[in-house]
């Protein structure tokens, strides 16, 4: 145990501090002969590797290829999605005829895959046979939605770099694939938007009209890319006059369908974890890979803190912090596979009703964590809330339920916004999705996890 006494003046005004965020009879006015500040971190944390067999892509983000990794596994993604149409489309001067292509246009952040970027691949794409269901999950039958055995609309053969272009688009910080979809399909869209404009006005009226598209790996094995904009691009003339008075087209160009949040979209994953990962996890160490294959449960040891705070907190005591950090390790893989960015730790009988609520964490049965590269660790540092809820739970009925002290870590991604005034800006969390990213994996040490818990108490004589 690990004990520092403070000077009297110190220690009123930290346990006045402390008891203005305590609610309760304890700690409401320690004003006494002598105070301790109480910090203890020998705590044992123990878990297991469970398997994480699907997620629900609650994203627009799309994963698209294929990867075989020593030291990970093999990984593939073909993607579904529904598009949001423009409401309002150029129409004058606009003939169905003067519809002159339609590109599928997928981008993403240079950077943003696992795997060569130098490798070709190939994709085909296939018109939606029936619209996408809703929820829907990644081990899903791709089946029920493209027939493999018809032809494909379109097929690309792409790379992941830039090599061989213009100074100005290696300069871009994205990169873009760039599919042309067949005029009939062009010209079928721009034709319902002169016939029927309602079709436009909703997502689920353009959806019966138009399911979406299939996105699928025809062949290559290097790479596996995260799409975070998917768009189709219009192509169209009018009729203009050069400086003889001769008719010319001028050319234009619209993005008049988006993937959105307010459409449906799916990634269809596959994956098989590498025989010697398997066999280190069967042999007990914690292994977390995403975006499916193994989370991992633990164990928190809620009553060893309880027992503790019980026998050493005296008459009067405020609880300062609950922590928990988890060192990380960086597994060997090919393509360099790294740490997923963010955690969530959910008990495990509420995490299916996290993503279901569309939850945010709440510090009491749910938090998160954010991988540190310079520490190598996760840290959970709002445990405060739910020691105090637990606590006045166990004074009240002398037992605590292990369900309420078993969780889970798995990865996800985590969305912020910012509010309030030039000067004082706060940050805060809006929402917490599973994570739909490249391959990402990490061993956790929950052996050498620090769990450290602080309260001051008053001394009496």
């Amino acid at each position: 145990m690990k004990t520092l006494k403070l000077s009297a003046a110190a220690s009123l005004l930290l346990l006045l501090g402390s008891c203005s965020n305590t609610t309760g009879d304890i700690g409401s006015s320690l004003i006494q002969e002598e105070a301790k500040v109480v910090i203890h971190n020998e705590f044992t944390l123990s878990g297991r590797t469970v398997a994480n067999t699907r997620i629900q892509s609650r994203t627009i983000v799309e994963l698209l290829g294929s990867i075989q990794a020593d030291g990970y596994g093999a990984f593939s993604s073909d993607f579904a999605c529904q598009f949001l149409p423009a409401q309002k489309l150029v129409t004058d001067g606009v003939p169905v005829e003067n519809i002159d292509s339609l590109h599928l246009v997928l981008a993403y952040p240079n950077g943003a895959y696992v795997g060569d970027s130098i490798a070709p691949m190939g994709l085909q794409v296939y018109q939606i046979k029936s619209k996408l269901e809703s929820p829907i999950y990644s081990n899903s039958n791709p089946l029920d939605y493209y027939d493999p055995q018809s032809q494909p609309i379109a097929s690309k053969i792409y790379v992941g770099n830039a090599q061989g272009e213009s100074d100005s688009i290696q300069a871009l910080s994205y990169r873009e694939i760039a599919v042309k979809l067949p005029l009939s399909l062009a010209r079928k869209l721009y034709q319902e938007y002169l016939d029927n404009p309602a079709t436009y006005q909703l997502p689920t009226s353009f959806a019966k009209f138009f399911p979406g598209l299939y996105v699928h790996t025809s062949f290559g094995a290097g790479r596996v890319t995260q799409i975070q904009r998917t768009t189709m691009v219009m192509y169209y003339h009018t009729d203009g006059t050069d400086s003889d008075g001769k008719t010319v087209p001028v050319r234009h160009s619209a993005t008049y369908y988006a993937v959105t949040p307010e459409v449906v979209t799916n990634n269809f994953i596959n994956y098989t974890i590498d025989p010697k990962l398997e066999a280190r996890i069967n042999a007990g160490e914690n292994i977390i890979v995403a975006p499916v294959g193994r989370d991992v449960e633990l164990n928190f040891p809620l009553q060893e803190v309880i027992d503790y705070y019980i026998d050493n907190s005296g008459l009067l005591s405020v609880v300062n912090t609950l922590t928990m950090e988890i060192p990380a390790v960086k597994l060997d893989s090919d393509y360099g596979i790294e740490p997923p960015q963010s955690l969530l730790m959910v008990l495990s009988s509420k995490k299916d009703e996290f993503f279901k609520n569309n939850s945010l964490p709440d510090n009491e049965t749910s938090f998160i964590a954010t991988y540190s590269a310079a520490n190598n660790s996760y840290t959970f540092s709002g445990l405060r809330a739910y020691f105090q809820k637990m606590f006045d739970k166990y004074k009240a009925e002398g037992t605590i339920d292990p369900a309420e002290m078993t969780f889970t870590l798995t990865p996800v991604a985590v969305s912020t916004e910012s509010s309030g005034s030039y000067y004082n800006t706060t940050e805060y969390i809006s929402a917490v999705n599973p994570y739909i990213g490249k391959p990402a994996m990490v061993k956790l040490n929950l052996d050498k996890a620090d769990i450290t818990f602080q309260f001051a108490k008053q001394n009496f004589k």
